[in-house]
């Protein structure tokens, strides 16, 4: 048998508020609607269940028999959908996020237990991309929120910084400069640094930093495309790189990063989210936890 939940809920709608008015304005109805679908059920179970005057609506016996049934079995089906549709949602709850790889490699694994721990039916896809890139898809929408550099932001951006961290000059160890406490941009003549081709915003820089005609003398005799490929040449003697602090990581018994004594060579740190459109309750929570962790590097 076919049962009619419309009406039903148009019923309890009706003697829950004594009004034909309020309760087409709670479920959206015009007048008309609703008193259609009282009719159908009304000629469906044969019985009249309300009746209207000018000044009142009041409900017949057989309406007041019915209606606590029907308003627990219309509770029960309430409780039932909504488990159901806060489960399902759980269970496809996914963040998205860009990050720089410098950041990706050093502090999200930590970040990302803690966060898994908390929210275990939330998936988490990051991509760790350059920068350029990571303004890109925030931008497009493809990801909710990025960690990037900050720096001059289209006007619907929100950025939020992070801190502040130098770049340090890469040497191998046993280099004849990897004793040093510093260097300065001049230590890098008759050097042999690599540039890293996809770092644009990295490369701007570290060459405006150290002045243009001092960038134009280095010998940039290769080019890479990752900073994994830059750290691996530093570690094998075969030439110098200038990178975050934090790259050195991944080669922490290979390498050695010296800070410069007489630039200003650092870059900030910040997450960037499109402005007017909030995270969702998963990727806020996600953004607290990297804001805490980089908080204090």
């Amino acid at each position: 048998m076919r049962v009619d939940y419309l009406g039903l809920e148009a019923f309890v709608a009706v003697a829950d508020l004594g009004s034909f008015s309020r309760a087409a304005q709670k479920l959206n109805l015009t007048q008309t609607a609703l008193s259609h679908r009282l009719r159908k059920i009304e000629e469906d179970l044969g019985t009249r269940l309300l009746l209207r005057s000018p000044r009142e609506v009041t409900l017949t016996q057989a309406g007041q028999e019915l209606l606590p049934k029907v308003r627990a079995q219309l509770d029960l089906l309430a409780g039932l959908y909504g488990a159901m549709r806060d489960s399902g949602r759980a269970g496809r709850a996914r963040v998205d996020l860009a990050c720089l790889p410098t950041i990706a490699g050093q502090y999200l694994p930590a970040v990302l237990r803690q966060f898994a721990d908390r929210h275990p039916a939330v998936r988490v896809a990051v991509q760790d991309l350059p920068a350029a890139r990571v303004l890109d898809l925030v931008l497009q929408g493809t990801v909710e929120f990025g960690v990037t550099i900050g720096g001059a932001s289209p006007w619907d951006l929100d950025v939020d910084p992070l801190f502040t961290e130098p770049y340090v000059l890469l040497v191998p160890r046993g280099h004849r400069l990897a004793d040093r406490p510093g260097v300065t941009s001049t230590d890098l003549l008759g050097e042999t640094p690599v540039r890293i081709r996809t770092q644009t915003t990295n490369r701007a820089l570290v060459e405006g930093a150290l002045g243009e005609a001092l960038a134009r003398e280095l010998d940039w005799r290769f080019e890479v495309q990752n900073a994994a490929v830059a750290m691996a040449m530093v570690a094998e003697g075969v030439a110098l790189t200038v990178l975050p602090r934090m790259a050195m990581f991944q080669w922490p018994d290979r390498i050695t990063g010296l800070p410069f004594t007489d630039v200003d060579l650092s870059r900030k740190i910040v997450t960037i989210q499109r402005r007017g459109v909030p995270l969702s309750p998963p990727a806020e929570a996600l953004r607290t936890l990297i804001r805490a962790r980089l908080a204090d590097p």
